[in-house]
């Protein structure tokens, strides 16, 4: 127990170590961006926006701390000859990999139930003042068991959309019902359509039924019927799917509630299950880094080209990575299931880097 407890320690030092200078130098790169972005705004603003968008920084690249950290951590066991005290006591160096895996486990654990919740608050909070700072405003959007709806407009008037489903790109409404309302916040006409697409600055509308709100006739009596009408709109399809929240928005916690009520919508939450299961994986992913990154640096530092080994730890870390967006990638558009995309690169990087570690070690 005490030499698992040493080995921990070691990888945390290390681990935070790297996450401290990397997270300081990426707090000055984002903070001259930053002042690039908004020039007009004051450096305490600028710097808020900055301190803002670093938790979510940070969290997206915890999978690089993992690696630099276990690479250094073992680079120093091997040139001090620790492991090499290790099996000369009779003990396989794969056991004192035992600290640093859990030391890893339990970061992927806090990161996703502890940072997680965190990281989304910060991250739409820096999306929204983006967006004031930029003279823009997110789309208003709710969902409900009946459909979607949609606020769109500005001082001039305001349109209340409802439409009962959409395409899984958000650029095309089906069945959509458009209000437009004054500044005054009087109805002014209420337009149905067939399906709606979303242009550049317009919603172009087929089979479209027009009824004027203002006049004191009947409506019903002089709607006209179009087969085709275009209205401006200051909407675009990444407002609409930010509207809806970035999975990264949304707390872990709340995912699952939020998944089922898409679903029972009628629109597609695949993006947001493969987020939420990526995110359950993510514990496992960070073992298979320290295991992968031991593979090739717990031999001693003096019989081998450590440079080299050091080198293809850390650019198959960075591979297993992509990897694991890949499979995302492929989740998210369909091609694989939810479950296959999530956690198959995790399991797979885990059992490879094992099976290395048995072939590899002689102790």
């Amino acid at each position: 127990m005490t030499l698992h407890l040493y080995f921990a320690r070691r990888f945390f030092m290390s681990f935070l170590g790297v996450a401290v200078s990397v997270a300081v130098l990426l707090l000055m790169i984002e903070l001259m961006d930053k002042l690039g972005d908004f020039p007009d705004r004051s450096f305490g603003d600028v710097l808020a926006v900055a301190l803002l968008e670093m938790p979510w920084e940070i969290y997206d690249i915890l999978p690089l701390f993992i690696i630099l950290g276990a690479v250094a951590l073992f680079l120093r066991l091997s040139r001090s000859s620790e492991l090499v005290v290790l099996r000369a006591a009779g003990r396989s160096a794969l056991r004192g990999l035992m600290g640093p895996v859990c030391v890893a486990l339990l970061i992927g654990i806090l990161g996703v139930a502890v940072g997680n919740p965190f990281v989304a608050s910060t991250s739409k909070r820096v999306h929204d003042l983006k967006l004031l700072y930029e003279g823009a405003n997110t789309a208003s959007l709710a969902i409900s068991s009946e459909g979607l709806w949609l606020r769109q407009g500005g001082p001039e008037g305001q349109t209340v959309i409802f439409a009962q489903s959409a395409s899984s790109d958000l650029g095309t409404l089906y069945e959509p019902t458009f209000l437009d309302f004054g500044p005054d916040g009087t109805p002014q006409r209420r337009i149905k359509a067939g399906a709606a697409q979303l242009g550049d600055g317009e919603w172009r509308m087929h089979d479209v039924k027009i009824w004027d709100l203002t006049t004191e006739g009947n409506p019903e009596a002089e709607a006209q019927r179009r087969d085709a009408l275009s209205i401006q709109s200051d909407l675009t399809q990444q407002r609409i799917i930010d509207g809806f929240g970035r999975p990264q928005y949304i707390p872990i916690w709340d995912l699952p509630e939020f998944i089922g009520e898409l679903e029972a919508s009628g629109f597609s939450a695949r993006r947001y299950a493969i987020w939420f299961q990526s995110e359950l994986s993510r514990p496992v992913f960070f073992a298979a880094l320290v295991l992968m990154s031991a593979a090739f640096t717990i031999r001693h530092a003096r019989g081998a080209n450590m440079g080299l080994m050091v080198l293809m730890a850390v650019i198959i870390g960075f591979g297993l990575h992509y990897i694991r967006n890949f499979a995302q990638i492929l989740g998210e558009s369909g091609q694989i299931p939810v479950a296959l995309a999530a956690w198959a690169p995790p399991v797979a990087a885990l059992l490879f880097a094992l099976g290395l570690i048995l072939h590899l070690e002689d102790g």
